[in-house]
This record gives C-alpha cells, sequence and structure tokens, in this order.
C-alpha cells in the first residue's frame, strides 16, 4: 500500500509539473546526459526530503539519476554466516527481501520523467562471502551470489530501469576486499580485478536474462590508489584495469598465474569517478597510473588498449565502450578545510568539467555527486561536493549548475564559447562581450541542440569577457586574453 501511494503522489506531482502531460521519452542524440547522485537524500532521507530534492533536480535539467541497489541493505539476516533457509535470492518476492526505499527512490525519479541508473554493488551480506568465518561481508563475495542478487534486482526493474553499473569503486578496500594477494611483507600482486571480473561476467548474464533490453557498465573506479603493497591497499585504476583485462604494462596478453583461462567481461559500457578533489579540471594526476578528469584521453586511451588487447568487451555497436562519468564532484572550504575548494571556484570548476567531458565524443554522462554536503565529521570523513551545504543554503554552484558556461581561446585568432541550457530543449541563446564601457552588447544569437548544448567560434585576437542570456538567465562570465 506504502508503494502505490508513492507511486500516485509523484505521478501527481509530475503530472503538475510537466503541465498536465505524460513525461516525454528521452530522445536519442550523440550528446552527453547530466546527471546526479546522492543516495543519502534519496533513499535515507525522509519521503518529503527525497520528494523535495528530486523536483529541484528536475527544474535544474538533470536527465538521470544514479541509484545504488546495494546488496546487504536489501537482504535478510546480513551478518549470518549461512544463508537463511527458505530464502530464494533470485527472487525478488521471496520473503526476507525488502526494497522499500529503492522502490521510491526508483518510482519518484521516473515519475518526473528522469532516467534511474541503478549501481548494483556490494558490500554483500556476510553469509555471500566465500570466506564468511572472517566476518568480513566485503571479503571475496560469490560471483553466483551476486549474480543471484543481480537476477533479483533486474526481475524487479527492469521494467523502470535501463541502465545498471556492476559495483562501485572496485579498486577500494571499502568495496571490495582483498585488493592483493601478498606472499610476503610489501610483495603483492593484486587479487581484486580478477574477482572483479568473476562479478562482472555473473552478474551481467543474469541481468540480460532477466532484463534483455538492459545496458550494463564495469568499472566505477576510483581515481587513485596506492602501490598496492599490502592485502588491502587500494589499486591504481589503471593497473586495476590491466589486471582485469589480463595485460601486462606495454597492454601485451598475460596467461599465467590468475589469467590462466581467461575470458574477458563484456559489457555495454565503462563507468568511471573521475574527481580531482582540489585540482583544476585541466590538472593531470601526478601518477601514470590513475586518472582525473584531467587524464580523461589517457583513460580512454588505456581502455582502447585492453579491449583491443581482447581483455574486455564492449557490446556498444562500435565496439568501443561508451564512457559514463557516473560520480564526479569537488568538495569545498568552508566546509571542509582539509581538502576543499572555495565556494566560488567550485562553481567555476563544475561549468569548465561539463565543457570538458562534453567535449569528448566518447563521454555519454556526467553525474554530479552530491546535492547537499554530508554533516563534517570530527575525523574528516565524508563528502561536502554537495550544491547545497548540510544545512540547505545554496552554494553558488547551484546558481551557474543549469546554465553552465566556459569559454576558451582555440587559436591566437579564434575563441570558442560553449554553453548550455538546462533543462534541455532546441533553443535560442544570446551571447554577449561586455564593451570597455562595461555595458553588454549582443554578438550573435545561437540555436541549441536538443539537449541545450551550444557552441560558438568567434575569430578575434581581442581579448575581452563574455557571458550568454536565456530567458531571464544570465550565466557567470568568462574572461578571454588576447590572442
Amino acid at each position: 500500500m506504502a508503494r502505490k501511494l508513492t507511486v500516485l503522489l509523484t505521478a501527481c506531482v509530475a503530472l503538475a509539473l510537466l503541465g498536465g502531460a505524460a513525461p516525454a521519452p528521452a530522445t536519442a542524440a550523440p550528446s552527453m546526459d547530466v546527471g546526479i547522485a546522492d543516495d543519502r537524500v534519496l533513499q535515507e532521507g525522509t519521503p518529503e526530503e527525497a520528494l523535495a530534492a528530486v523536483l529541484a533536480w528536475k527544474a535544474l535539467g538533470i536527465d538521470s539519476v544514479r541509484i545504488q541497489a546495494r546488496w546487504v541493505a536489501h537482504v535478510p539476516e546480513p551478518l549470518a554466516r549461512s544463508r537463511p533457509a527458505g530464502f530464494n535470492p533470485r527472487d525478488p518476492e521471496s520473503p526476507g527481501y525488502h526494497w522499500g526505499r529503492l522502490d521510491r527512490a526508483v518510482d519518484l525519479v521516473r515519475a518526473v520523467g528522469m532516467k534511474p541508473l541503478l549501481i548494483v554493488t556490494g558490500s554483500g551480506p556476510l553469509w555471500a562471502s566465500l570466506d564468511p568465518r572472517r566476518g568480513s561481508p566485503r571479503w571475496k563475495p560469490s560471483p553466483s551470489a551476486f549474480a543471484d542478487f543481480a537476477t533479483a534486482v533486474a526481475r524487479r526493474y527492469g521494467s523502470r530501469v535501463d541502465d545498471y553499473v556492476l559495483w562501485n569503486e572496485p579498486n577500494h578496500e571499502l568495496w571490495l576486499q582483498p585488493q592483493n594477494t601478498c606472499t610476503a611483507p610489501r610483495r603483492c600482486t593484486p587479487y581484486a580485478p580478477h574477482l572483479y571480473r568473476k562479478l562482472v561476467r555473473a552478474a551481467d548474464a543474469a541481468i540480460r536474462a532477466a532484463d534483455p533490453r538492459a545496458r550494463t557498465m564495469m568499472g566505477a573506479l576510483a581515481p587513485a590508489g596506492t602501490s598496492g603493497r599490502s592485502r588491502n591497499a587500494r589499486l591504481r585504476p589503471l593497473v586495476f584495469l590491466r589486471a582485469l583485462g589480463c595485460v601486462d604494462a606495454r597492454y601485451r596478453r598475460v596467461r599465467t598465474g590468475p589469467c590462466r583461462g581467461f575470458k574477458p567481461a563484456a559489457t555495454y559500457g565503462f563507468a568511471y569517478h573521475p574527481h580531482s578533489i582540489r585540482s583544476s579540471p585541466t590538472t593531470k594526476a601526478r601518477h601514470p597510473d590513475e586518472a582525473q578528469l584531467g587524464d580523461l584521453s589517457r583513460l580512454i586511451a588505456a581502455v582502447d588498449r585492453v579491449t583491443r588487447a581482447g581483455g574486455m568487451r564492449s557490446r556498444h555497436p562500435s565496439g568501443r565502450f561508451p564512457i559514463y562519468l557516473d560520480e564526479h564532484g569537488y568538495e569545498t572550504n568552508p566546509p571542509d578545510r582539509g581538502r576543499g575548494v572555495s565556494n566560488a571556484t567550485q562553481s567555476t570548476y563544475l561549468q569548465h568539467a561539463a565543457y570538458i567531458a562534453w567535449r569528448h565524443p566518447r563521454v555519454r554522462n556526467l553525474t554530479q555527486y552530491a546535492w547537499r554536503d554530508e554533516p563534517m565529521r570530527s575525523d574528516g570523513a565524508g563528502w561536502q561536493s554537495g550544491l547545497l551545504r548540510s544545512d540547505g543554503r545554496a552554494k553558488p554552484s547551484l546558481k551557474t549548475f543549469p546554465i553552465p558556461f566556459w569559454a576558451e581561446r582555440l587559436s591566437r585568432t579564434t575563441v570558442r564559447l560553449w554553453g548550455q541550457v538546462r533543462p534541455g530543449g532546441a533553443t535560442t541563446v544570446t551571447v554577449q562581450r561586455r564593451s570597455a564601457s562595461g555595458s553588454w552588447q549582443t554578438l550573435t544569437r545561437v540555436g541549441t541542440d536538443p539537449r541545450g548544448f551550444f557552441r560558438r567560434e568567434i575569430r578575434t585576437r581581442r581579448g575581452g569577457v563574455y557571458r550568454f542570456r536565456w530567458q531571464d538567465r544570465t550565466s557567470s562570465t568568462r574572461r578571454i586574453g588576447s590572442g
């Protein structure tokens, strides 16, 4: 009954929001979805908080919402060593499964015309570990047990969800253990990538059997790691990627050890978390096996090299993985004085990041993480990368998020102006330049594509300050130097 009431409520809200019409289906376009992720608000918040957030996201022009389907949160007796008697993990209606918060999240998102992106992930219950005696649900999750859970998820949500990411940050010890096999102190080799390959192969087959239209994605890697010299030292993403595909540092096939009898994982897309934390969107990672947003081309080149070597396979018709940047953000100071950028800088960086992601033809999604800051903890844990502070106060990025704008000089004589109107739709924007007197002069009017994106190259050697206007909205300004 509660679920029916939620669906009815959100449907009514959606009809009011959209002027009484049912949500229009998304149009196919070779362009980038704008996403958001905040399960702390969407699933753990009150029904009123979740509804208010979803309506705000729709008004901001969000296309998709990443939602965690976390294994341990939905199964019975997660700390037991043995699976509960009579529980059928492949059947979403089996007594013991509880889906209430996830049902609410998926239904709210769909009711206002946004697309859910489910990240089917651990940790799992202790009874699904290959060694439950260790007492850690993160330790060696069973691929077959994960496939059972994935089957239940796809059977329950297949009519409402098309896109699934398989596991969150498998190169991070908080999500998957062990990261490495160690035969002596500091003498370790990667273990998690080989287990993850088995998890992907099992869950991908299970989801597609239950939901033949499903698009699955592997990866969702954290952007940084360590040298991997202890059992749970997180792995750098490109080290993880090469081990996943059983290739060496020169991308040649490896056929020994855990790669004996190798079978590649196959999905539709590849997900990644290109957090730069405090660095600008163009800054390169310090280590060649790490990759943040400024290393996007190098990351995609590595994905392609593993694919060409037969280390993994994309079901995209091109044979190349579309890239889903399903978690990205910049923490702010305040409140995070340890690793945040200023609130104004966050606004600038998010706009620049959107341009960088849009510019790469393989990127299909950029997801803002998160909506609202987590409260600051004494140990410094948590994320303060929201568009709102934890008390609900807006940061400057909330104002600029619906109308990102960027400008860059392509050559001594050419400047590119880029932006987006969110919500998307074919429309016309007015591009302006500030005159010497300080007034704004119209340079041109530009039509946007169906997603609201536009770009315009202008020939000029002069420096200047630019912005765009759409209806009653005005973008932030960008200064360009002389050529």
